[in-house]
């Protein structure tokens, strides 16, 4: 069966289990179980995201043609 889940479901999902272990009370068991849920939860919402950046950065052309959306980059970050 197929993961229906939206992007914003996975995400409150992901949140909500780092709340439960960050508030330590879950035993050690179900804690190991959710972290896993976690990191899986967090490897499927970093695919969509490196997904839709590649989207993102693709523009068309009046042709429609597709090509990639360059920007200047002055190296430096704005933290």
């Amino acid at each position: 069966m197929a993961d229906t889940k939206t992007f914003e479901e996975k995400m409150a999902e992901l949140e909500k289990i780092v709340t439960e272990l960050e508030q330590g009370n879950v035993p050690l068991e179900e804690s190991m179980t959710k972290f896993k849920t976690g990191m899986k939860l967090s490897e499927e919402l970093s695919k969509i995201l490196t997904s839709a950046e590649k989207t993102m950065a693709k523009i068309v052309d009046d042709s429609g043609n597709e090509s990639q959306f360059e920007t200047k980059d002055d190296g430096q970050n704005e933290d």
